[in-house]
Order: structure tokens, then C-alpha cells, then sequence
């Protein structure tokens, strides 16, 4: 009989973040266990996506060129249209290869395009923390409004600091300025900007944080910002 492995293992054998064999197993499973042929569908069906970024339709690289210039992401574009958002980010980075502009309306304006799933995130890990694996199935499916995830977005001087929490079901955010990132003042600031709601949960919240610096951006010093 072969022993099972738990989601730390399998991430650690497979080079993949814990997040991503949960998400995985979590999409995949059925009543008789994981189901490795609906696995492999989507997966290869995306990879063919991106391979053919440079064959859709004329109407849609139209109507998500527009799009992109009313700086909605392509996670927002590929849900009003029928494409995937790599094959987006494909079509994006193919047309600044050919000197185009797309690529600026981006909230993440990066020379090359990070693959979270590809590798390990240190940042923000705490001694004797529980993963994320272990979260309850309710606040995992995002069920339940309740649930909050906190971040900080750190300014070019690397102390000034903005505090964000975000529920994550309805994506409701509060967000205060901290003058110092110590973890006495960002856990005193979390606790005051959420007095009036419910009880929170520690997570991430790039997602919000990428949408934030859009307007607000990394390198912009955040003195003259106010609450």
C-alpha cells in the first residue's frame, strides 16, 4: 500500500507553491479522489491558449485593445470575452515586442510577466505559522464574508507603509498609512481599521495591492498621502 503525501510533500516534489497543488486538488477532485485526466485537459488546453496568442479572433484583440486602455486587467477582459487572460498577456507582450504600447496599461508593468506557481514565495513567513493549506474549506471557497486578508505595500524610503485588508469574498478593502512597517504598529493599525467590522483571517492580497499601485506606485513616496 503506498503511503498518502501531504500537500507540503507534494509541492516540495512537484517545485510548485502549496497554494497551487491546493487550488489544483480542490478543482480536480471527485467522489472517487483526484481525477487526473480532468486535470490534464484544462492544463493542456491552456498551453495550446498561449501557444496560439497570435491567432485570435480580429474582433477580440479589438474589443480587448479597448479594453486594456480603460486599464481593465486581462483577468477582467478574459471574463467578458471568450479568451483566456495568458493568451491575453501573450497578445499584450507580442504587441510590445513589435514596438506597441499595450503592455502600459498593465497594473504590473514588469519587463517579463512573474509566474507565481513556478516557485517559492519567502516573503512575509513567520516562525511557526499554518499554512495556507490549512485553511477551513468554507474560507478557502471564499463562502463567507468575514475573512480577511492584510498586506503591506512599502514605500520607495522603505518606511513609510501602506496597510491593506481585504475581505475575501466581497473584495471590500480598508486601507490605512503607517509610518514605520514594525510589526507592533501594522498589527495595532490592522486592529483599529477593523474594529468596526467582523473577525479576520491572515492571508494574501496581491491581487488588491497590484490594483492599488496602478494609481499609487511602488516607487511613489507616500508622505504626501493622506488617509
Amino acid at each position: 500500500m503506498k503511503s498518502a503525501h501531504h500537500i507540503t510533500q507534494i509541492a516540495g516534489l512537484q517545485g510548485r507553491s502549496k497554494c497551487t497543488i491546493s487550488r489544483d486538488l480542490r478543482r480536480n477532485a471527485g467522489g472517487r479522489g483526484y481525477r487526473t485526466q480532468q486535470a490534464c485537459e484544462p492544463s493542456q488546453q491552456r498551453a495550446q491558449g498561449s501557444r496560439n496568442a497570435l491567432l485570435v479572433a480580429p474582433w477580440v484583440k479589438d474589443q480587448a485593445k479597448a479594453l486594456l486602455q480603460m486599464q481593465w486587467s486581462p483577468e477582467q477582459i478574459a471574463g467578458a470575452l471568450i479568451v483566456s487572460h495568458d493568451t491575453l498577456y501573450q497578445y499584450v507582450y507580442a504587441d510590445k515586442a513589435s514596438g506597441g504600447t499595450l503592455w502600459k496599461n498593465l497594473r504590473c508593468q514588469k519587463q517579463k510577466r512573474k509566474r507565481y506557481a513556478g516557485g517559492r514565495d519567502r516573503r512575509g513567513q513567520s516562525p511557526n505559522r499554518r499554512p495556507l493549506s490549512e485553511r477551513l474549506a468554507h474560507v478557502e471557497g471564499r463562502r463567507q464574508v468575514g475573512h480577511w486578508e492584510c498586506d503591506t505595500v512599502i514605500s520607495t524610503n522603505h518606511k513609510l507603509a501602506m496597510v491593506t485588508v481585504v475581505d475575501r469574498k466581497s473584495g471590500y478593502a480598508v486601507m490605512a498609512k503607517v509610518s514605520n512597517k514594525t510589526t507592533d504598529l501594522v498589527g495595532a493599525t490592522i486592529t483599529r481599521a477593523l474594529k468596526p467590522f467582523a473577525s479576520w483571517d491572515r492571508g494574501s492580497n496581491e491581487n488588491f495591492n497590484g490594483l492599488l499601485q496602478q494609481y499609487v506606485p511602488k516607487k511613489r513616496a507616500m508622505a504626501n498621502i493622506t488617509d
